[in-house]
């Protein structure tokens, strides 16, 4: 299926809006649809145009995988409600870390986190609610880089051939298929959406199991939930591009008190982006990355090493797994 990407330049956002409220409109008809919402920009774009072509007719989830930022659903459902928006939490926490159990191979987290969140959750969803039809945020660049062999993200399905009607009982509407993320900004804030939504870095669908080298486990997301915190709260402001924490797999050697600790090694990542094409490092000021590691080896625990990635995209990527 062939996707023409629209450009930032070329985005007429009212129009654009209109135009996608007709087409969810006139696909779903008299029906049903649910809703995935994350919080990001890309969930909340694509919620605001189902609830204003379909209004009670559409059913917003926050799916709770246990694998989120502190406090994520709470405050995310809260927004919404405020914006006239009402979001019902699913906890499916249990699933998503039975389905992970064991697993550390990137592509097969993926693969597990994509079967239980449609197959498993959704198809759930679907089947109680009676909706034939899901609306997701999928956009351009996540099109371009599964089509490419980079990474297969995870709400990519008919671009490599599942027919979702057949596998999962219902059919996908992907309302912002045509932009990147930038553009999406622009549609967010067209539609109302608050400065700190439209504005948000980007998060990944796999979600806190994609910053967590090795198998993901409760108590791993834990310690990189912790992490995360720590690196918005400290690069929110350098207004870069996206800015995240990872936890790598190996322990490694640490000092506390004069006695070896042998402890866990945190990565932080800031990125220059427009489109997450390619990236560059953002250059942190040494009293920044000083108040990182101090921060991170004070308040996680376990974590005795913090590290700065100055890696290019490419050859790196701007997530890690």
């Amino acid at each position: 299926m062939e996707i023409k990407e629209i450009k930032i330049e070329d985005l007429r956002p009212e129009e654009f809006i209109k135009q996608k409220i007709k087409e969810i409109s006139s696909v779903v008809g008299d029906g049903l649809a649910v809703n995935a919402l994350s919080g990001g920009v890309d969930s909340s774009a694509v919620t605001m145009l189902g609830h204003k072509a379909l209004g009670e007719r559409l059913k917003t989830y926050f799916i709770e995988n246990g694998l989120m930022r502190e406090g994520e659903p709470q405050k995310i459902v809260s927004l919404f409600k405020e914006l006239g928006v009402p979001v019902e939490i699913v906890d499916a926490k249990k699933e998503f870390f039975n389905a992970l159990k064991g697993i550390t191979d990137p592509e097969e987290k993926r693969e597990a986190i994509t079967q239980t969140f449609y197959k498993d959750v959704f198809g759930r969803l679907v089947k109680e609610s009676g909706a034939k039809y899901l609306l997701q945020g999928t956009n351009y660049t996540d099109v371009e880089e599964t089509v490419a062999g980079v990474k297969r993200q995870h709400n990519i399905l008919e671009q490599v051939g599942i027919d979702t009607q057949k596998q999962y009982g219902y059919k996908v509407i992907e309302p912002i298929i045509q932009l990147r993320k930038s553009a999406v900004r622009e549609i967010a804030k067209a539609l109302g959406l608050p400065e700190e939504i439209y504005k948000r870095p980007p998060f990944p669908g796999p979600a806190l199991s994609a910053r967590v080298i090795g198998e993901v486990t409760p108590e791993r997301v834990e310690t990189v939930r912790k992490a995360t915190k720590i690196v918005e709260e400290e690069l929110s402001g350098t207004g870069a591009f996206q800015y995240l924490a990872i936890l790598h797999q190996d322990r490694v050697t640490g000092v506390r008190g004069g006695r070896r600790d042998f402890g866990l090694q945190i990565e932080v990542r800031c990125w220059e982006s427009k489109d997450a094409l390619v990236g560059t490092p953002t250059k942190l000021s040494y009293d920044i990355l000083d108040k990182l590691a101090a921060r991170m080896t004070q308040e996680v625990p376990g974590v005795v090493s913090v590290t700065y990635n100055i890696t290019r995209k490419p050859p790196s990527t701007i997530e890690a797994v």
